[in-house]
């Protein structure tokens, strides 16, 4: 007969590697399902010539949030990075995110009134009052020059269509800055795991099973019996066998290349903002621990249409997508066996930090066993 767990999770990515671990701590006995042949999810590193690579894309820990920011110290020590990239546009060079150092860049100003009056001249002559589109939205809040330089290209090549049919909202929060701040993120805690990602996620399900290379759909039957509860962290619409029809995405394809070089490019990110690059960035991994080895590793991340032979990474919440979400999520409150977590389950764009809090939320609603 097959074993009995008290709960089966699908994924061993960020939502199912720590809601096995709280529901382990209270004394359920779990089984991780993942489909890929490796546990963390997207946030899997992997040892090469002594560096710690991003298999898929960037990854730097921030948030604002003692509790989360002292919950992954337990399992991993971080350094101190901090995440400053630069954006290369046709050569030139510009810091990011917007501030006085990429003002100075561009116009040759040096104080904040300078900058203030430039970027609200080029909007007033703009003069849109109320944007109905990314476009509009984006040169509203940083003018002409900005906007053609540093965000109009990256952003079509990020979501494969012109600026202009881009929902406004995408860019709503642009972080422009009037101080001499490269500091990407405004959280408190920020930095890289020592020894990379995935050793936190081998701490998280130390002891408990887990099963890779495994479909859960191609067996399901199987799977749901040696469980009463289910933890599910995949796409949503296909737990539901698409019924309302499929949710969209966008993928990245990702390009390796090992260089008989000290170093390379001389930051761990720079975002190639003009459609003379097809790929949106060139990654660095060495420098995000500060890494003196003499070769080094660099990925360029291509934005890809999504298919179903291809990794979702973004989901595309424009409003088609946004109404067949609530469908589904009206079905997932009539499963109550079921807990939906993540970026997929939840069709929501989610930081590290963001997904940690909501596993820890949702398991602390399970009793102890």
């Amino acid at each position: 007969m097959n074993q009995k767990y008290d709960y089966l999770i699908i994924g061993a990515g960020i939502f199912g590697a720590v809601s096995a671990y709280e529901l382990t701590k209270k004394g359920y006995k779990c089984l991780v399902i993942e489909k890929r042949n490796h546990i963390a999810g997207n946030c899997f590193t992997q040892n090469i010539e002594g560096i710690n690579v991003h298999k898929y894309g960037a990854h730097i820990f921030h948030t604002n949030d003692e509790t989360i920011w002292n919950y992954v110290n337990q399992f991993a020590e971080f350094n101190r990075y901090t995440n400053s990239p630069i954006a290369n546009y046709k050569g030139e060079i510009y810091n990011l995110p917007f501030n006085m150092n990429t003002f100075h860049q561009l116009w040759n100003v040096s104080t904040p009134a300078q900058a203030k009056e430039i970027i609200k001249k080029q909007a007033d002559e703009f003069g849109v009052k109320n944007p109905s589109n990314l476009e509009e939205q984006a040169i509203s809040l940083v003018g002409i020059d900005i906007y053609n330089k540093l965000i109009k290209e990256y952003t079509e090549k990020q979501w494969g269509t012109d600026a202009k049919n881009l929902p406004a909202f995408i860019i709503k929060r642009l972080p422009v800055r009037y101080t001499y701040d490269n500091n990407y993120f405004n959280d408190k805690y920020q930095g890289i795991p020592i020894g990379g990602y995935t050793q936190i996620f081998e701490k998280l399900l130390e002891g408990i099973d887990v099963e890779l290379n495994v479909d859960y759909f191609e067996n399901k039957e199987h799977y749901n019996q040696l469980a009463d509860n289910i933890i599910y962290t995949g796409p949503i619409d296909a737990f539901f066998d698409y019924q309302y029809g499929k949710l969209n995405y966008r993928s990245l394809r990702f390009e390796n290349e090992l260089i008989e070089t000290e170093n390379y490019q001389g930051v761990a990110v720079v975002n190639y903002t003009s459609h003379d690059e097809a790929f949106t960035r060139i990654i660095e991994h060495k420098h995000f621990e500060y890494g003196n080895q003499p070769k080094t590793i660099i990925t360029r991340e291509y934005p890809d249409d999504w298919n179903d032979e291809k990794e979702p990474y973004y989901p595309i919440n424009n409003e088609e997508n946004d109404q067949i979400f609530s469908k589904y999520k009206a079905l997932s409150t009539q499963v109550s066996h079921v807990v939906f977590g993540g970026r997929l389950a939840e069709y929501k764009y989610y930081d590290m930090h963001q997904v940690i809090g909501s596993a820890l939320v949702k398991m602390k609603n399970i009793p102890n066993k």
